[in-house]
């Protein structure tokens, strides 16, 4: 059975790689990571799915990429506009920037016929699994000859 292995905020040296080529800037270690949005990695029989909460993004600042079982999605969160002069913020949740999420997928999927959809603030990506052929026992018949 596949297995799902999440990683939260040790991107390591490959997937830091893989954000500044997607960026297209130099970026040092720890640059990725100004806010984490909650993410789910569910398993059907026909597909992965991860879902990802990302209210206040467009779909042009997200970048998702399947590389080698992982799928990295990378984007920004701009904060809106405070049209209040001289306010004074006596609380503050919500975070903003740059942000980069890791799901690694074990197991045969389709990467060529996944799908990201963005709805409401909701990103879900869809990829589909295949048969595992590797490892499959063949029955051979024996003929008498």
């Amino acid at each position: 059975m596949p297995r799902i292995y999440l990683e939260r905020r040790d991107l390591g040296e490959e997937l830091r790689r893989l954000f500044d080529l997607l960026s297209g800037e130099a970026q040092g270690a720890g640059a990725a990571g100004e806010c984490s949005p909650p993410l789910d990695v569910v398993e059907t029989p026909q597909a992965f799915e991860i879902v990802m909460d990302v209210p206040g993004v467009d779909a042009d600042h997200l970048q998702i990429v399947f590389a080698r079982g992982t799928v990295l999605i990378a984007g920004t969160k701009v904060p809106a506009a405070c049209s209040h002069d001289g306010a004074t913020f006596h609380l503050a949740e919500r975070a903003f920037g740059r942000f980069a999420r890791v799901a690694r997928v074990t197991g045969a999927v389709d990467a060529g016929q996944a799908r990201a959809t963005l709805r409401a603030g909701e990103l879900r990506i869809r990829i589909p699994r295949v048969q595992e052929r590797r490892g499959r026992e063949i029955r051979i018949p024996v003929e008498t000859v």
